[in-house]
């Protein structure tokens, strides 16, 4: 998957927002202000880390060898995974759909409310 389709799935999601808050070498994609997704956009080829169930970062580590612990975050829940053509763009939107999913799930119930009152944008 390209840069661009990659950026463009990654701000589908309900209230998500793109920041670099780590410096401009690292795109981060958050819902209500928790992060889902973390682009090391100028990495060749690219890198995205993602969050994981503990119960499924060994299993997706095993599996498929350009998937690593979380490079510089806890990596009992999240992966780096190295976009070099070994996930289909299935497989890889699996994976950030269920990052997405774990965030929303840990959100207070305010924080869901408003979620949930977000209505998207059609393009």
């Amino acid at each position: 998957m390209e840069l661009s389709e990659l950026k463009t799935y990654l701000q589908s999601k309900l209230a998500v927002t793109e920041e670099l808050p780590f410096g401009p070498e690292a795109l981060v994609y958050k819902v209500c202000g928790k992060m889902y997704a973390l682009v090391a956009w100028q990495e060749v080829p690219l890198k995205i880390t993602l969050k994981v169930d503990p119960a499924q970062a060994d299993l997706q580590r095993a599996m498929f060898a350009s998937i690593k612990p979380g490079y510089h975050m806890n990596k009992q829940h999240w992966n780096t995974i190295e976009l070099s053509g070994e996930l289909s763009d299935a497989q890889l939107t699996g994976l950030i759909d269920d990052s997405y999913q774990l965030v929303v799930a840990k959100l207070t119930k305010k924080e869901r409310a408003t979620l949930a009152s977000v209505v998207p944008e059609h393009h």
